[in-house]
């Protein structure tokens, strides 16, 4: 009966060490993604330390659960104490690191808030100055995704930096502009007419809503995948105890 039970455990760590495995995979293909993604979403990263921050962590997070995830299922076969010893030691560190991730991002999420990017894109962008990585990395944003602004144009009226640069006389930035198509190579249906901000030669969606609604299936699953790691990584340690006591 109790070779029955060892037989069960072991099978069941091996089955719960698999989905940490594909965890770690998932994570790190989400990191990658993120990190050489043509379509803008690593400029977005970027232009928040703590979110680019986030996603080295994410990657060293995939990185590690790749491994372990291959370690316990190879400890779990071949019921090596030594093994299972070790895998349980960094499946403790890794979720008490996670734990403090999701901790830390609660206690910062006011970073991610549409009143954060306004207030910083009011205080900080210089319009098509191509040598300010700020505003450089927005002109990209507002670009591959035809917006304007974090709410919509109605944030340059306030934008300080680019009223003086620009004296006043243009209402959008170039980056606001239509463009057909809509891709930084694309053409400019009206330049003149879009520095006076009038229709319909001007992006009016503001970017934190074009943005949010493109990326929230994305950030659904990874809060999912994440709370699913979590769980996993506690019941695996668990077994990794139980079965560790049974193998002589």
């Amino acid at each position: 009966m109790e070779g029955d039970c060892l037989s069960c455990m072991k099978y069941l760590m091996f089955v719960f060490n698999f989905f940490i495995f594909l965890g770690g995979a998932c994570l790190l293909g989400i990191g990658t993604w993120v990190m050489v993604d043509p379509t803008g979403f690593r400029e977005i990263v970027a232009a928040n330390p703590l979110l680019i921050t986030g996603v080295y962590i994410l990657l060293a997070m995939g990185g590690l659960l790749f491994l372990l995830g291959f370690l316990g299922c190879c400890g779990a076969v071949r019921e090596n104490r030594c093994l299972l010893l070790l895998f349980f030691l960094f499946i403790l560190i890794i979720f008490l690191a996670e734990l403090s991730a999701a901790i830390l991002a609660f206690i910062f999420r006011e970073n991610l808030t549409r009143e954060f990017f306004t207030k910083e894109l009011t205080k900080h962008y210089q319009g098509d100055n191509d040598t300010d990585v700020f505003s450089a990395t927005w002109n990209s944003v507002m670009i591959t995704f035809g917006c304007c602004g974090v709410n919509g144009p109605e944030d340059f009226k306030f934008a300080s930096v680019f009223r003086l640069l620009t004296l006043d006389s243009d209402e959008v930035p170039e980056a606001c502009c239509r463009r057909e198509p809509q891709t930084l190579d694309g053409v400019l249906l009206s330049r003149e007419e879009c520095l006076l901000g009038r229709d319909p030669f001007v992006n009016k969606q503001g970017c934190y809503t074009v943005i949010l609604n493109a990326f929230e299936t994305y950030v659904y699953l990874a809060g999912a995948l994440a709370i699913g790691v979590l769980a996993i990584e506690l019941f695996v340690m668990i077994f990794a105890i139980c079965l560790f006591r049974g193998i002589q």
